[in-house]
């Protein structure tokens, strides 16, 4: 194991000590391979009670190395990468088979990823250090960090805390590691490495856009500018609470909290005076662009490094201002939002913009402009006891974590204030340039192999409810029920024969009168014309039983004009097309339920008149298709042997 030296970056061959790095995780891979799920979450356990135990240490350390933050908000995000994240991951399968349908056939296998690259921010240095350990053992997956400079005392004591423990518990030496030197070049080869098999990446927008440039599969997170906008049914005084909490919880850090908030401007008083009574202070106009000039680098249209995690008070200071002691936030008053103002971009400090808006557009708007400056993809918060409004603004908003009266910076991580998985590296989906969209867990670092065993497809047969069979058993219609209108389809030679007269002969000794409408002019192989025709007729009498009477060709013509009497909607082009599986088709048959069919064959060839299927002629292009589908099966069939003798 490489040990932490005071060398310098210039006196450390960057390569080399990648390359042991690399070398020791692949050794740690090959043995937690082996390992069970029982001690797997055994180590991460141990982690975790680790990092809890000393989460105040680590606290104190982050902010003492850095000047950045609240060391008490820091302790909080510390206990937050450790208890929250036990909680949320310990009952997740991560080792071998993790689902088993064996109905369908399918076993969902679990492996490790491989050796990850860590990398972390100088905002959240000792708790994203421990989430990302936690949730990389979990899955047994060593990982290698490239801490953040400005945090590599911190960050490399978190990671020892829970190493050592980790170790104790029986994880390899080598599964846990970090860039003992620091630098740009270290971390470049150390994402770029051949052994590495995903980057974990948690930082500013350069070292994200470095990550999925490396050629590997990244997680990286992209900027956040949040916006929140407190519509006129919201209730105020926990709005505005909700916005405080948010933005002076360990100073405005993290990338999740308001940087604007967007009010209507018939409560936009209101919410002003509440502001104040909560300690917040507003900018005076004659002091406006110094503070502008402090906050943010004008020359870059980004924030100035020097303000990220500072205090109201240091950065008044600094923009020589002098405000009261107990001052929560800074807010600066803005005519719009956008590239022309800004204070409205990320500020990663207690300082946050307010704007009016002149309703719910107007406002939708304005928040659109500040995710479209600095913060697509990230999140954005509404307050409001309107859910309609919730939801429109939810759908409107290109971020992936819509929050409602919620403070955001602790909202946006999850688990504290929704169900949201806990995580402290947040996707942004395409929006924001990420490949993922949600918190990241330990579902992102897992490969998963799905055995399919082979699972032949059902077989069945339908057939029509009613199957009556038996010289003269044409009788069957004298008591069917439901009889009063019927259209009897046949060709001419069923007509000659004398066949259509014995189906009218029957339907005339029905204790009740029926209607009767013929159609007989059904040619062999009939043809889309034949059944539109047909069909015709049938709607301008209105039957509720069809009796088909003739060989295929008939009875095909029968179901056809069922179908597009019964369907209005039916497409014959859809109706005609080919498919694999009859219960996967792309066209889908409508349900035929308005008229009844009855078939009657008076030849012993097709079996039309108990299966789904009929063969109709294109009149157009002249060629024959099979249309197959359960909606075209009879509701009887009478197999009457007089007609075929």
């Amino acid at each position: 194991m490489l040990k932490n030296t005071a060398k310098t970056a210039t006196e450390v061959d960057v390569k080399s000590m990648v390359d042991e790095l690399v070398a020791n995780a692949h050794a740690a891979l090959k043995i937690m391979k082996t390992f069970d799920q029982e001690k797997i979450d055994h180590i991460v356990h141990r982690m975790a009670i680790a990092g809890l135990d000393h989460h105040m240490e680590l606290a104190k350390l982050a902010v003492d190395e850095t000047g950045r933050g609240v060391w008490e908000d820091k302790a909080i995000k510390n206990m937050f990468a450790t208890e929250e994240i036990w909680h949320s991951i310990k009952n997740n399968k991560t080792v071998g088979v993790i689902n088993e349908d064996k109905q369908r056939g399918l076993v969902s296998i679990a492996e490790p990823i491989g050796v990850i690259a860590g990398v972390t921010p100088v905002t959240n240095p000792t708790s994203t250090t421990m989430f990302k350990s936690e949730i990389a053992i979990k899955t047994r997956n060593p990982i290698i960090f490239a801490f953040h400079p400005g945090a590599q005392k911190s960050s490399a004591r978190a990671l020892e805390v829970i190493r050592d423990e980790a170790e104790k518990a029986g994880l390899p030496k080598g599964a846990l590691q970090y860039i003992p030197v620091p630098s740009m070049d270290a971390t470049k080869a150390l994402m770029d490495h051949p052994g590495i098999a995903t980057i974990l990446a948690t930082g500013g927008p350069g070292m994200v856009k470095s990550a999925y440039s490396s050629g590997k599969p990244a997680l990286g997170v992209g900027a956040g500018n949040a916006p929140a906008y407190i519509e006129a049914s919201a209730n105020i005084k926990q709005a505005v609470n909700d916005l405080v909490l948010s933005k002076s919880f360990d100073n405005g850090m993290i990338c999740a909290s308001e940087q604007g908030v967007i009010i209507d401007s018939s409560i936009y008083d209101d919410v002003k005076k509440e502001f104040e009574a909560q300690g917040a202070y507003f900018v005076k106009q004659k002091d406006m662009k110094k503070f502008e000039s402090t906050v943010i680098n004008l020359e870059k249209q980004s924030v100035n490094p020097r303000i990220v995690g500072q205090s109201p008070k240091q950065i008044a200071e600094w923009a020589g201002i002098t405000i009261p002691d107990n001052t929560t936030i800074l807010i600066a008053e803005l005519k719009g939002v956008g590239e022309k103002y800004p204070l409205s971009r990320e500020k990663l400090s207690p300082v946050l913009a307010m704007v009016k808006a002149d309703g719910h557009e107007d406002a939708f708007k304005k928040c659109e402009t500040m995710l479209d400056i600095g913060g697509l993809g990230h999140t954005a918060v509404i307050h409001t006891a309107d859910d309609e409004l919730a939801l429109k603004y939810a759908d409107a908003m290109q971020a992936c974590r819509i929050l409602i009266n919620t403070p955001s910076s602790v909202g946006g991580i999850g688990d504290l204030y929704n169900e949201m998985i806990p995580s402290l590296t947040l996707g942004c989906g395409s929006y924001g340039g990420n490949s993922i969209s949600h918190n990241v867990g330990t579902v992102d670092l897992l490969n998963i192999k799905t055995m399919a065993k082979r699972r032949n497809n059902m077989q069945w047969m339908k057939l029509p409810p009613k199957i009556y069979f038996e010289k003269n058993s044409v009788r069957y219609l004298e008591h069917m029920e439901g009889i009063k209108r019927a259209f009897i389809v046949a060709d001419r030679s069923m007509e000659k024969l004398g066949f259509v007269k014995i189906v009218e002969d029957v339907l005339a000794r029905r204790e009740n009168p029926v209607q009767v409408q013929t159609f007989v002019d059904v040619e062999p192989d009939p043809s889309t014309d034949t059944v539109f025709k047909g069909t015709d007729i049938m709607r301008s009498f209105g039957p509720d039983t069809v009796i088909a009477i003739g060989g295929g060709s008939v009875m095909d013509a029968a179901k056809g004009m069922c179908l597009f009497n019964d369907a209005g909607d039916a497409d014959f082009f859809g109706a005609k097309q080919k498919f694999l599986d009859i219960r996967k088709r792309t066209y889908t048959f409508p349900n035929l339920n308005k008229t009844k069919l009855v078939c009657i064959p008076t030849t012993s060839g097709t079996g039309s008149e108990v299966t789904p299927f009929a063969v109709i002629t294109d009149s157009k292009a002249g060629i024959k298709y099979p249309l197959a589908d359960y909606a075209l099966t009879p509701d009887i069939a009478i197999v009457d042997s007089q007609f075929i003798e």
